[in-house]
C-alpha cells in the first residue's frame, strides 16, 4: 500500500468536492439566505483538508497506483467526500449533530436518498442544490468524473475505475480509461439537460427542474419538497420522471451506442431486455392490484402510481408519489423484492443488479441439468456468450454476501430495539441505495429517529451498497494494508 500516493489522489478528490460547493453558494448568494457563511466555511476547510493531504503525499507518483491502493483510494474518496460534505449541513444546523449530517451526505454522495431532515422546505435553497448535487455527482461516480477531468492520473486510473464502476464486468467504451469516463459523463450531462428542459418547461421554475433531474439521473431520489414529486399531484411531471428513471437504471454504454446511431443497441442487450420485463410485470400486477382493491378509482390513475413507485424501487431511485405503505399486501412484498434485485450493471441504480440474477438463475439451471445428465457439458450463457467459471463463482460469492450483510444488518437493528420490518427495510433500502422502506421509514417517514449506532451502520451499508461490497470489504483484510 502506497499511503502517500493514497493520500495525494484524496486530496484531488477533497478539492474538487470542496469546489463544487460554489454552485450551492451562487443559489444562496441569490437569495441573500443564511447558508452563504456555511458554505464559505465548508469551501475553505475541505481546501484545507485537500492541501494538508496534498503535502501528505507530493512527491508518489500516480502511476505507481496499484490494486491496493485502487480499492483504498475508491472508498476513502467517498467517505472523506461525506464528511466534507456534511458540513453545510452542520455548521448551517441543517441537523442538529455531525452524525446526522455525515449520514445525510453520505446518502447524498452514495445517491441512496434517505434524508433525517424532518421539514424540508424549511431550509434554503443553498443547502436543498447541494444535498441534491451530491446526488447527481456520486451517480455517475466521484472517482469516474476525476477521471474525466483529471488526466493526469494516467495508467493508473483504470484501477480506480474497475474498483468503482458497478456491476461485475466494468466495460470500457474505448481504450483510454479518460475517454471512457469522458464519454460517460457526456451521455450522463445530456440526459440531464433534456430532462431539466422537459420539466422546466412543464411548468417547473428553474430550481426544481434541475434538483429533480439531479435526484433522478443519479437514481437518488431525494426532494427538495416535503412530499416528494407527489406534491404536484401532475401526470406530465410522474411520467416524465418515471421514463428518466427507467433510462437512469440502464447501462450508460447502451446510451451511448444509441447516440451514435446504434438504435437496435438496447434491444439486443439480453439484461436490458430483462431489466424492461420486470418492470413491465410489476408493473402490470401492481397496477391490476390497486384496481381490483379499489385503492384508485380509475386505470390511469393506478397505472400512473404503480408505474412510477416500480420504476423509483427498481431502480434505487426512491422518489415517491403515494404511500405504498397504505397499498395491498401483494404490492408491499413486490417493492420490497426489487429493492434486491435492483438495476442494470454500468447504470446509476443500486440494487443486486438483474445481470448478476441472471447468471445466478442460469447457473443453477445448468446445475439441475448436470443433475439429469451427468455426461453433459452445459455452459452458462448470458447475451450468447459463455460466462466464464470466475465469474460465476464471483457473481455467486457476491450474493451470499450481500443477503449475509442483509442478515447480519438487520439483526444489529433489531438489537437497537427497532422493530423487525423497519429493520429490514431499512438495511434492505440502504444496501439498496433506494432510500425509502417501510414500517418508521417508510415514504412518508425518515430516518431521523434511528439511534445515532444504527445510522452510523446505515451508513456503511451505503457505501457498501454503492461500491458493490468487496471495494468496502477489502478495507478491512489486514493484507489490503501491507507493501
Amino acid at each position: 500500500m502506497h499511503f502517500r500516493l493514497v493520500s495525494k489522489v484524496l486530496s484531488l478528490l477533497a478539492a474538487i468536492i470542496s469546489l463544487s460547493m460554489t454552485w450551492p453558494l451562487i443559489w444562496a448568494l441569490t437569495d441573500g439566505s443564511g447558508d452563504r457563511q456555511a458554505f464559505l466555511l465548508s469551501i475553505g476547510i475541505g481546501l484545507l483538508l485537500s492541501g494538508l493531504l496534498y503535502l501528505g503525499g507530493r512527491k508518489s507518483d500516480y502511476d505507481d497506483l496499484g490494486i491496493q491502493d485502487g480499492f483504498a483510494v475508491v472508498t476513502l474518496s467517498w467517505v472523506i467526500a461525506s464528511v466534507v460534505g456534511a458540513l453545510p449541513y452542520y455548521l448551517y444546523g441543517t441537523v442538529p449533530t455531525f452524525t446526522d449530517a455525515f449520514f445525510e451526505a453520505i446518502s447524498g454522495f452514495t445517491t441512496t436518498g434517505a434524508s433525517v431532515i424532518t421539514v424540508i422546505e424549511a431550509n434554503p435553497r443553498g443547502i436543498l442544490f447541494w444535498r441534491d448535487l451530491t446526488h447527481w455527482l456520486g451517480g455517475m461516480g466521484i472517482i469516474v468524473l476525476s477521471l474525466a477531468i483529471l488526466p493526469f492520473i494516467g495508467v493508473g486510473g483504470m484501477q480506480l475505475y474497475k474498483a468503482e464502476v458497478p456491476g461485475p464486468i466494468p466495460e470500457k467504451m474505448t481504450p483510454r480509461i479518460q475517454q471512457t469516463a469522458l464519454y460517460l459523463w457526456g451521455v450522463y450531462v445530456l440526459l440531464s439537460a433534456v430532462q431539466t428542459a422537459l420539466l422546466f418547461f412543464g411548468g417547473m421554475n428553474l430550481f426544481e427542474s434541475l434538483t429533480h433531474t439531479f435526484g433522478t439521473m443519479a437514481t437518488g431520489g431525494f426532494s427538495p419538497l416535503n412530499k416528494s414529486v407527489g406534491q404536484y399531484n401532475s401526470p406530465y411531471f410522474d411520467w416524465v420522471i418515471t421514463l428518466f428513471m427507467f433510462l437512469a437504471g440502464a447501462n450508460f454504454v447502451l446510451h451511448y451506442r444509441f447516440l451514435l446511431g446504434r438504435f437496435g443497441a438496447f434491444f439486443r442487450d439480453e439484461e436490458f431486455r430483462v431489466y424492461t420485463g420486470i418492470v413491465l410485470f410489476s408493473t402490470a400486477t401492481v397496477t391490476a392490484v390497486l384496481l381490483l382493491s379499489g385503492t384508485y378509482g380509475t386505470f390511469a390513475e393506478a397505472l400512473r402510481y404503480g408505474a412510477f413507485q416500480v420504476v423509483s424501487i427498481i431502480t434505487t431511485t426512491g422518489f415517491v408519489t403515494a404511500d405504498y405503505e397504505l397499498w395491498p399486501a401483494y404490492t408491499q412484498f413486490l417493492l420490497l423484492l426489487l429493492m434486491f434485485v435492483g438495476a442494470c450493471a454500468g447504470s446509476t441504480g443500486g440494487g443486486i443488479k438483474n445481470l448478476r440474477l441472471m447468471v445466478l438463475a442460469r447457473h443453477i439451471r445448468a446445475e439441475i441439468g448436470t443433475i439429469l445428465h451427468p455426461r453433459a457439458v452445459l455452459h452458462v450463457r448470458v447475451g450468447g456468450k459463455v460466462v466464464g467459471r470466475d465469474i460465476i463463482a464471483s457473481v455467486t460469492s457476491f450474493f451470499v454476501l450481500y443477503i449475509a450483510v442483509f442478515t447480519g444488518g438487520t439483526l444489529f437493528m433489531t438489537a437497537l430495539d427497532l422493530d423487525l420490518l423497519t429493520s429490514m427495510s431499512a438495511v434492505a433500502a440502504t444496501l439498496g441505495n433506494i432510500g425509502p422502506g417501510l414500517g418508521a421509514v417508510g415514504p412518508m417517514d425518515n430516518y431521523s429517529a434511528i439511534p445515532s449506532a444504527g445510522k452510523w451502520m446505515l451508513s456503511l451499508f451505503m457505501l457498501m451498497g454503492r461500491l458493490e461490497l468487496y471495494t468496502v470489504v477489502l478495507l478491512f483484510v489486514p493484507e489490503t494494508w501491507r507493501r
